[in-house]
């Protein structure tokens, strides 16, 4: 995967892609029509860009992922953290609860997350 980073708008015509696939091109550039408004030539111009980068395939004008919506996003919150907090998963969450608090069900989650991870 060459660059793995998405713009706000590459984002949401990633998400169109999600959500559709697999999807014909021509309803790709229907879809980004509707909810970007965009013009074909613009759609071809991003999707040629995120096949570039490896994150999603134009086959015989079928468009499919090879990266899907979790694994993109698993590789963004690894970067962030890498970047902003030295790697430190620990350093994170103590900034991230130090600006919200953090409901018992969302701790019972983190909770059983790390249990898992255990074991």
């Amino acid at each position: 995967m060459a660059e793995m980073r998405l713009g706000a708008m590459e984002s949401r015509f990633a998400d169109i892609i999600w959500e559709n696939e697999p999807l014909s091109s021509s309803r790709l550039v229907e879809l980004a029509g509707l909810a970007l408004e965009w013009k074909k030539s613009t759609t071809y111009t991003i999707l040629k860009r995120l096949c570039e980068r490896g994150i999603f395939q134009n086959q015989k004008g079928t468009v499919t992922s090879l990266v899907s919506r979790d694994e993109f996003y698993a590789v963004q919150s690894q970067r962030f953290v890498e970047e902003t907090f030295d790697g430190s998963l620990p350093a994170f969450l103590a900034a991230f609860g130090s600006r919200k608090k953090l409901s018992e069900k969302e701790i019972d989650e983190l909770e059983r997350i790390i249990a898992e991870m255990r074991g």
